[in-house]
């Protein structure tokens, strides 16, 4: 091999091998794999679509928002959110929710939340009475019944009844609707169940009529009809003896 031969084939091997580098370097990386989604986060929500404000403090106070979370984390039957605005909460009277303890406004605020996802469509087959997150569904507790007439859906508290508005969020877990009024249990705003009546009396036992003692008034006549019968005698012996003697 000549010389100018053996430079022109290392110049060649040398331009193939920048060539070779040049290329794999301008070759992107590869994308990393997606993680795991957010968990949702129903304050954010509520943010996004503005008129909660009272609301999302009132998730604040009772720590339901977190709640909702962790439900909606470790289970697959989903949250649906009755969402009150802040119109329906000031037309509430004035000092309602500050006459409210903290479990009671606990109590308020999960009246909101049924523990399973709802569709538009399946409010038409739901059975009553609905049970909420505050439990007990019986009339003078957390009673929410619902009707549909056609595309409407209304509930009824007992106390207030509202209408189910417009979808604010939906994603197969997770619903929110905007109802028209602050659903007020019966438990906190309604009356009170009625006293249970006091238990009767046990029945005293009678006495039998042999064993009743004489009574005084009985003794009484006993010793007055004795005494008559012995005036009469001696009244008979006194006029015998007159009679004899005269």
């Amino acid at each position: 091999m000549t010389p100018h031969f053996a430079s022109f084939h290392y110049l060649l091997t040398l331009i193939l091998l920048c060539t070779t580098i040049t290329t794999t370097l301008a070759q992107p990386a590869a994308a990393p794999a997606p993680g795991p989604p957010p968990p949702t986060n129903i304050t954010k929500i509520l943010e996004k679509a503005g008129q909660y404000t009272t609301l999302i403090r009132l998730f604040g106070i009772t720590k339901e928002g977190d709640q909702i979370t962790i439900q909606l984390n470790n289970s697959n039957n989903g949250i649906t959110l009755l969402a009150p605005p802040d119109n329906a909460f000031s037309a509430l009277a004035p000092g309602v929710l500050n006459s409210l303890n903290d479990q009671q406004k606990d109590e308020l605020i999960q009246f909101h939340v049924i523990p399973s996802y709802i569709s538009t469509s399946q409010f038409q087959t739901l059975s009553n009475p609905l049970r909420t997150q505050a439990g007990d569904s019986t009339y003078y507790n957390f009673p929410l019944n619902i009707t549909t007439n056609g595309t409407s859906v209304n509930l009824t508290t007992g106390i207030v009844n509202a209408t189910v508005g417009s979808t604010v969020y939906t994603d197969g877990q997770l619903a929110v609707y905007q109802v028209d009024k602050v659903l007020l249990p019966m438990n906190l705003f309604g009356p009170q169940p009625p006293a249970s009546a006091p238990a009767p009396e046990p029945e005293k036992k009678k006495k039998k009529t042999g064993d009743t003692p004489a009574t005084d008034s009985t003794a009484s006549s006993a010793d007055l009809d004795l005494r008559g019968g012995l005036h009469g005698l001696m009244g008979g012996l006194i006029g015998f003896i007159a009679t004899f003697y005269l």
